[in-house]
Parts: C-alpha cells; structure tokens; sequence
C-alpha cells in the first residue's frame, strides 16, 4: 500500500463525475488498499477515488473502526435531518455548518464486488452523503450554510 496525494479543491478532477466499476482488478484492490492508508494518515473519516485522481465510483469510509468499502453507491433511502460541522480532506483546515439526513441507507459493492446494503446514522449517515457526492463531482462546499470557518488556527494553538 502506499499514501496517496490528496487533490485539493480547484482541482477539475473533483469536479468530474464519476465510472462505475465494472470488474474488481489487482490496480483496483490496491487503490482501495491505498485510499484507507491515505485517509487514515490524514486523519479522515472518508475519501472519495477523485479526491486521489481517480475517476472511478469508489469511496471508503471509517468513523468508528469499522472500515466500509462502498463501489458503485447508491443511496436508496434518506429520512431525518442533521446540522453540524463538516470539513473535507480536499479542503484543508476548512469546515462549516451543513445540514444532512440523519438516516441513510445506501446498496453498494464490497471488495469482493459482493452486492450489500448499509443503513446508517448520524457521522457514518453524514460520511456517505458526503463521499458519495464527491462521485457526482459535488463538494460539501456547495450546501455550507453560512460561511466556511478557517480551523487552522485552532489546531496549531492546541498542538502546543
């Protein structure tokens, strides 16, 4: 495995929609591989393939220990609503207030290209709302109500 660069909001591959996988190959099992390892470094709960350049509909995600791989996502159900801080790997020490369901239930693909369905709540409900727009080429900065909060500065004074 092997980290890889995080493209940065600006770039037009995060602009893009998009391929549906259609077989699972060694290049694609290693992208998985290294999107975990890249996202983990970074600190993330999630990470969309165009975020590392690849236009392929992929995302992982990861907000408690239990690592999902979700290929060709669809979300099927969505109910209830959520407000709260929301930041992005391809924005950096950005984060501003954005209103998701509480409740999603997504049918995707694992690693094994074995068909399941996910229902999820609150932070993992967020996540796949989150990643899976990035497959449509749409970045969280488009439902940010209000202005986007520069976090930055927070972190470098608690790293002290």
């Amino acid at each position: 495995m092997a980290l890889r660069t995080i493209r940065i909001m600006g770039d037009k591959v995060l602009e893009k929609k998009c391929k549906e996988v259609k077989a699972m190959t060694p290049r694609t099992k290693q992208l998985i591989g290294d999107m975990f390892e890249t996202m983990y470094d970074a600190c993330g709960v999630g990470l969309a393939a165009p975020q590392v350049g690849i236009l392929k509909r992929i995302c992982v995600i990861d907000t408690d220990g239990t690592p999902y791989v979700l290929i060709n996502p669809v979300i099927l159900e969505t109910s209830g609503e959520q407000t709260g801080n929301e930041g992005c790997l391809s924005l950096p020490g950005q984060m501003g207030v954005v209103t998701r369901p509480n409740y999603v239930k997504v049918k995707a693909l694992n690693e094994n290209m074995e068909e399941y369905v996910l229902e999820a709540t609150e932070l993992l409900a967020r996540a796949i709302c989150h990643e899976t727009e990035h497959l449509d080429g749409i970045m969280f900065t488009s439902h940010v109500e209000g202005d986007l909060i520069d976090v930055t500065e927070e972190y470098e004074e608690t790293e002290d």
